[in-house]
């Protein structure tokens, strides 16, 4: 007993031995293994053959390393647990289940519950009438001769049908219903409920092949010809447009909240405990749907750490963008100068001046804001400007004015008198002059730091025997 025993231990131990090896440990970052098929999938669905910046396999080592320190600072942040990470992450792992958790013989099967309740529906009301009808029209509130001409033009067309006139040439020749004049008068089968009622009450009263007397309805004058009647379709004739039926109203997301407050009840466990079993079950037959997940789910926390720790931060840190910008000066030098100020066009030719007047001794950020109070606050524009940091090109007046080029600025209706006001610069003098190119790099910046630190804080290291199998093996 006990030798069967250690044998039986002993195989499972190679069969343990033999799972690890398939998936060989390539990085451990933090204290936690990465498995080789991780790093395969990040690296070929980031490094496809349509890919400019495609990477090495060691040159990406560097950029997955990065990537991994970052979620494990977002986690030490305790990032994971914010109710806000939690719901969405689990609507998308959600998105990527729930459509397991039924089958097409589940979809099947509400399809023909669908038929079902709409065949007992028309064949407990009158089953479907196949008809003919020649209509004249009349308006809703018709005046008497109107009506009278209608009835003597019904009255004739009855009286040629029942002399042996043909319904279907009748109809094309007088019917005034566009929708089945054409063909004859003849509409598809009907069912109750779909017509008018003065209609309906006719159509089922006749007896198959029986052509009804003159009547009216809202619509106006009718003759019916009742060509047949028949039950509700057959199921496999109404299946193709049943299923489209339940994909645009989306009828599969019912019919998955069905399954799982079915299977919820039955096994007595909670709907989140099912998924959370199916996405395992999923997992274990495609590791990429794992990976994919894992993707996202870090993904969440890596944009959020980025955000506090990097774009946010470099956005609202004026302290840090200033001290960024008086330390690398000399990097924003421009190869031509710069027009800052504005160029704009007034109605009254003493605005020229009063333009000015308002901004000069004001700071530049504020000329936007005094030029709408005061002289486009109410109804009536005084002024049209632009303004803003111009180089060579952006602007005719401009270029004319201040760059001394032979442009012709177009002319603006109502807007005869144009000027230009403002200072040209041969380098920035202020951080706000090239704030965007300041911001990117500062990002930049805080970002080299902030994964330095990174690399300073968790232990990472890197099988380089299995790195080397990457892609190569079976």
């Amino acid at each position: 007993m006990k030798i069967k025993l250690l044998l039986g231990v002993t195989l499972m131990c190679g069969t343990l031995s033999f799972a690890q090896n398939a998936d060989p440990v390539i990085m451990t970052v933090n204290g936690k293994p990465v498995p080789r098929s991780e790093f395969e999938y990040s690296y070929n669905k980031n490094n496809t053959d349509g890919v400019i910046d495609r990477k090495s396999v060691k040159e990406y080592v560097d950029l997955f390393i990065n990537y991994k320190l970052k979620v494990e600072a977002a986690k030490e942040a305790g990032l994971d647990t914010m109710l806000s990470f939690r719901q969405e992450f689990s609507g998308y792992r959600d998105q990527q289940i729930r459509p397991a958790m039924i089958s097409e013989e589940d979809v099947e099967a509400e399809a023909r519950k669908i038929y079902r309740q709409t065949q007992q529906q028309v064949d407990q009301n009158g089953g479907m009438v196949h008809v003919a009808h020649i209509l004249v029209m009349m308006k809703q509130q018709a005046t008497p001769d109107e009506n009278r001409k209608a009835k003597v033009r019904i009255d004739s067309v009855y009286e040629a049908l029942k002399k042996g006139a043909d319904f279907a040439a009748l109809a094309k020749q007088v019917s005034q219903d566009p929708g089945s004049a054409n063909n004859g008068g003849e509409l598809p089968m009907i069912v109750k409920g779909q017509t008018l009622k003065e209609f309906e009450d006719v159509a089922w009263s006749l007896k198959d092949g029986e052509m009804s007397e003159p009547f009216m309805s809202p619509a106006g004058w009718h003759i019916v010809l009742k060509k047949g009647h028949q039950n509700f379709y057959s199921y496999d004739s109404q299946r193709d447009a049943i299923m489209k039926y339940i994909d645009q109203r989306g009828l599969r997301e019912q019919i998955i909240n069905a399954k799982l407050d079915t299977l919820s009840k039955q096994e007595h466990v909670s709907t989140a405990a099912l998924l959370e079993a199916k996405r395992k079950e999923m997992e274990e037959k495609d590791p990429s749907l794992k990976y994919l997940i894992r993707e996202y789910y870090d993904g969440l926390l890596l944009y959020e750490i980025s955000n506090r720790t990097v774009w946010d931060k470099a956005q609202k840190d004026e302290r840090g963008l200033q001290a960024f910008f008086k330390k690398n000066k000399k990097k924003y030098k421009w190869e031509e100068p710069r027009f800052k100020g504005i160029a704009y066009h007034t109605r009254d030719k003493k605005d020229v001046k009063a333009v000015v007047k308002a901004v000069r001794k004001l700071p530049f950020d504020m000329w936007a804001e005094k030029l709408r109070t005061t002289f486009n606050a109410d109804s009536v524009l005084r002024i049209k400007v632009e303004k803003g940091l111009f180089k060579k090109g952006d602007n005719a007046l401009v270029d004319r004015k201040m760059f001394k080029t032979d442009t012709v600025p177009a002319l603006m209706k109502d807007f005869p008198y144009t000027n230009v006001y403002g200072k040209k610069l041969k380098a920035p003098k202020e951080m706000s002059d090239v704030r965007a190119l300041v911001v990117s790099d500062y990002q930049d910046y805080l970002e080299k730091q902030w994964v330095a630190q990174l690399r300073r804080k968790y232990q990472v290291t890197v099988n380089e025997n299995v790195l080397e199998t990457v892609n190569k093996h079976e």
